[in-house]
This record gives structure tokens, C-alpha cells and sequence, in this order.
């Protein structure tokens, strides 16, 4: 079946605009999820082994989730969940609405299974996302939804916002989403909004995370565990001096790593690669360096801390090595979207057959 996928993007899915395919792709799925009992069987389908760890209270089923850029809104996470991702990660959400970048801002390098991006944060805003987390919520209560996947809610800069009007809307953000959020996570990485990056230095972040953990809490009413996703860019010095601000504060752990601005190692042919145009790189390029800030952070923060590792993760080995590695829980993007949905399955037996096999 993942050869059969696989020639069907190669041939036929790749001459569709990437953007127009992941709209057109998520809608059938989303309604599909709609169909009294269809993704119920398709949970029975794909097996009910509790493969994860508890995490911030969440004895998950797999702990391998979706990344943050496929479900900006929170549209389906609950669809999303039936394919077997043991949390999903919705948004990047903003204090207000934005269209993004303009189109085309989105592009594939098949011949290294990678993607470019340049969305650049196109979502409906916080207050219409949290209106639509609030109804989930309410589904669940009724028992209409399944709302078994943890749901990690990742926020962002309004790209208008000034950079020292940052912790206001960050803060705007964390107060209208923490309430429906298993964990919130700070995203000061995306190379995507001008002068993002620049909130990750220290001195600048450590505001932000200070106002994010206040308004979440006190919304919540309850300690919200909050993450700070960092770019694969950064210095190793820069990582480690991040993992310290994290312990220092008492951060729930960190997100590592979002997407690139290099292009090294590829194997794309460079007017191919030109043609693709400016934005973050994910894909199996960015495994090397993800590991190493996985490492980075292990050793700097101590096992405690949840460090989730994203960027690169291709295969299931790909999966079991990171966990191996340290990290408490792994995310895909690229991959789920050339390998297709039974991707989730395939990784998740070899995690269970692994699991198996070391006990």
C-alpha cells in the first residue's frame, strides 16, 4: 500500500499545486471523520495499543504526533487523531487573523522527499481558533467527540505586531487558547515572519515565555505545561543557552526543531532548488541537526524536561532512534505527506514491536 501511495504522488499528486493538494486531501478526510462509526472502524483498524507515555497527565497512544503547519485552525484534530498520531499540534495561531505570504508559498523537492514553505502564519486568529477549540470541548463533554489525542496549541507573532509589542500578542494569544490547550508551545522559529528569529535571543524570549505562562495559567486555571520551539539555525551555544532559560523558568521542555533557511545537502538540482524559492526546508535534510540539538538539549537540561524532536523523521527507525536518543516524544510533517496516512500505522507497529522487544 505505501508503494501504491507513493506512485500515486509521484505521478499524479505532484502536478497538483502542494497547497491546493493539502487542502483538498485534509477536507476529505475531515469529512469522512464525519460519517456516523468511520473513524471509530478506522481506529480498530490501526490497533488500540497505548504505545506512549504519560505526558502532562496524557497516557497517549503513540508518541509520535502531527508537527504544527498541517492543521492551522484546529479543523480536525480529532480526524487526525483516528489515523493514529498520539497528540496533534495545531496552528501557528496569531493574535488576529492574517492571509499569510502570497501564493505560491508553497513547494515541493521530491527527489529529497523535502518541502519549502513561506505560508508565513495564514490562520483565522486566535479568537476564531478558540471559539472552534471551545466547541470541540463541548463535543467531547457530550460525547460526540473522541477527543483522545492530547492537542498541543502553538502560537505565534502577528506579523503586523511590532517586535516590542510582541509580548502583548503573544499574550492575547495564550489567554483566548490555554483553556482548550494540553500544552501550549511558544514559536519564535519560523523563518517565515519577518524578525521572528530575533525573539529567540535570550534577553528577548525570556519576556515572552514569563507573560505567556501568566495569561495561560490564569486563564486556565491551571498550570498549562508550556513549550518554546527553536530553529535547527541556531548556534549550539544559542541552544544551550535556551535549554538554561527553560530550566530557569521552569518550562515544561522545548520543541526542536522547526524548519531551516539552509540548503545544504541537497539533492535537488539547484535551478530546481532556486525555483522553490525563500522559506523554511523540513524534510530528511534536517535529521542530522535535529538529532544534534536533541542531544544538546538531553544533556543540558537533564531527563526530566520534555523535549519533543520534529525535523527529519522519515522511517520509523528514523522514530525509534530519536526516542532512543532522548527525546520523550517525536513529531513528523513532511513525511505523513509523501509517505500518506497508513505512514502513522507503519511507524507506530514498529514502536510496539520495538517496545516488545526491549521489554
Amino acid at each position: 500500500m505505501s508503494g501504491l501511495y507513493r506512485s500515486v504522488f509521484d505521478h499524479a499528486l505532484t502536478r497538483i499545486d502542494p497547497e491546493v493538494a493539502h487542502h483538498r486531501a485534509f477536507g476529505t478526510w475531515r469529512a469522512l471523520n464525519r460519517v456516523p462509526g468511520f473513524t471509530g472502524g478506522v481506529r480498530r483498524v490501526l490497533g488500540g495499543e497505548a504505545l506512549g507515555p504519560e505526558v502532562f497527565g496524557h497516557h497517549l497512544r503513540s508518541p509520535l504526533g502531527l508537527a504544527a503547519g498541517f492543521d492551522k485552525d484546529a479543523l480536525g484534530v480529532d480526524a487526525l487523531g483516528a489515523l493514529g498520531f498520539g497528540f496533534v499540534e495545531i496552528g501557528t495561531v496569531t493574535g488576529e487573523a492574517q492571509p499569510g505570504n502570497p501564493k505560491p508559498r508553497l513547494a515541493r523537492l521530491p527527489k529529497d522527499r523535502a518541502i519549502v514553505n513561506r505560508m508565513g502564519f495564514n490562520n483565522d486568529g486566535s479568537a476564531v481558533v478558540a471559539a472552534r477549540l471551545a466547541r470541540r470541548a463541548d463535543a467531547i463533554r457530550r460525547g460526540d467527540a473522541d477527543g483522545g489525542v492530547m492537542l498541543g496549541v502553538n502560537i505565534g507573532k502577528t506579523k503586523v505586531v511590532p517586535a516590542d509589542e510582541a509580548v502583548a500578542d503573544y499574550r492575547r494569544s495564550a489567554g483566548r487558547l490555554a483553556p482548550y490547550a494540553d500544552y501550549l508551545v511558544v514559536n519564535v522559529s519560523s523563518p517565515n515572519t519577518p524578525g521572528l528569529r530575533d525573539l529567540q535571543a535570550v534577553d528577548a524570549l525570556e519576556p515572552i515565555l514569563r507573560a505567556v505562562a501568566e495569561a495561560a495559567d490564569e486563564a486556565a486555571g491551571r498550570q498549562v505545561p508550556l513549550l518554546v520551539k527553536i530553529a535547527p539555525d541556531l548556534a549550539d551555544d544559542d541552544v544551550r543557552a535556551t535549554a538554561g532559560l527553560a530550566s530557569r523558568l521552569g518550562l515544561a521542555g522545548v520543541v526542536a526543531t522547526n524548519t531551516t533557511i539552509a540548503r545544504e545537502g541537497l539533492r535537488s538540482a539547484p535551478a530546481e532548488i532556486d525555483a522553490a524559492g525563500g522559506g523554511g526546508l523540513s524534510g530528511p535534510v534536517l535529521a542530522e541537526r535535529s538529532s544534534q540539538v536533541l542531544a544538546l538539549l538531553r544533556a543540558e537540561m537533564g531527563a526530566e524536561p520534555v523535549i519533543i524532536s520534529v525535523g527529519g523523521i522519515t522511517t520509523p527507525q528514523d522514530a525509534i532512534d530519536r526516542l532512543e536518543a532522548g527525546a520523550t516524544l517525536v513529531q513528523a510533517y513532511t513525511a505523513f505527506i509523501y509517505e500518506g496516512p497508513l505512514w502513522v500505522r507503519r511507524v507506530n507497529a514498529a514502536i510496539a514491536a520495538h517496545q516488545r522487544q526491549e521489554s
